[in-house]
């Protein structure tokens, strides 16, 4: 660890968790890494998380918390962002569980290497194994065996989110593993001034899809640690795993749109926007009420929208973007087998 010890703000939005709730915040207080700023934001919660909040926060002066109306996971988001103090920022969904030695592994990773950003590697686990993982992540990650550095993570991140091709470079030597990453925010650390002038788009879906392209063209290397300290609780009541509407299509379409041509304009392959792209318009068409007349418009425009992103593509790099969406498909069609199952 460095000499000095930086200011770490954590940012929780907070909305109708009040079952899982303790499991987060625990987690977070229970770093081994001790100066940190805990932003609970309370976004209009209907149950008893406001008064959870307020409880951590009367019993330890590290934890802040933000009361405002309901406006979504956006709002509450950049409330904690214009709040925090911290020379770093991190994330985390109030239903997920840290390691206790996240922050500390990632400050580390990001100080040593002089990285714009850490991350590390999470797992997912249902319900019924909270208080296993709760009892595991308290315990701490053992030291990484590797800290793997790599630059231009706005190719990275287009690149290699695909399981199987990351298997088979990782296979060649290329450390592919190491390069992922998705949208979410948590289990990074990230330096303050990346998110200067950056705030999630407030009122719509794919929120941190649409300013990912943002944030990945400002870092010129990202660290990763080969371990996991996240963990991600999967409910079958979180957006996630709900039924889908036109608007939620419509608004990855509109994110993957800004990617698309960020990717154009820095002579990225578009790879995982032209997925992204493609696959929730098509969605659009069977999402429910297609056809009330505004859905039914708005289909039609992006269907221009598509067309014209598509042919400003190379024909070699429009075929090697079909048929990673099509590998892709095939491997999101076990992973939702498989986490949809989750108990």
């Amino acid at each position: 660890m460095p000499q000095s010890q930086p200011l770490v703000s954590i940012i929780v939005p907070v909305y109708n968790a009040e079952d899982y709730l303790h499991y987060c915040v625990d987690s977070i207080l229970g770093q081994s890494y001790t100066n940190l700023e805990v932003i609970l934001v309370d976004d209009g919660a209907k149950d008893s998380s406001p008064a959870i909040c307020d409880a951590y926060a009367a019993k330890d002066p590290r934890v802040k918390v933000i009361h405002q109306t309901n406006g979504g996971i956006s709002k509450a988001q950049n409330a904690g962002l214009d709040a925090a103090h911290g020379e770093y920022i991190a994330f985390s969904d109030n239903d997920d569980i840290l390691d206790r030695r996240n922050i500390e592994y990632l400050l580390h990773a990001l100080v040593s290497t002089g990285a714009d950003m850490s991350k590390a590697r999470w797992r997912q686990f249902g319900v019924s194994q909270l208080e296993t993982v709760a009892q595991e992540a308290a315990s701490g990650a053992e030291a990484p065996g590797k800290i793997t550095v790599f630059e231009h993570p706005l190719a990275a991140y287009q690149t290699v989110f695909c399981k199987s091709l990351r298997l088979i470079g990782d296979k060649l030597g290329r450390n592919t593993e190491a390069r992922y990453f998705n949208e979410a925010n948590w289990c990074r650390l990230y330096k303050r001034e990346l998110w200067d002038g950056i705030r999630f788009p407030e009122g719509m879906y794919a929120q941190d899809t649409a300013i990912a392209g943002k944030l990945y063209v400002r870092m010129n290397t990202v660290a990763d640690i080969d371990i996991n300290l996240y963990n991600w609780l999967q409910r079958s009541e979180s957006v996630t795993h709900q039924k889908r509407d036109f608007s939620f299509h419509h608004d990855h379409v509109t994110a993957a749109t800004e990617n698309f041509r960020l990717c154009l304009d820095h002579d990225v392959p578009p790879m995982r926007s032209y997925y992204t792209l493609v696959s929730e318009f098509h969605a659009e068409a069977k999402a429910p009420h297609i056809h009330e007349p505004h859905n039914h418009q708005q289909y039609e425009s992006d269907k221009i929208l598509v067309q014209e992103l598509i042919r400003q593509l190379s024909n070699s790099n429009r075929i090697k973007c079909a048929m990673i969406r099509q590998i892709r498909l095939s491997e999101k069609a076990i992973y939702d087998r498989r986490i949809k199952n989750m108990k």
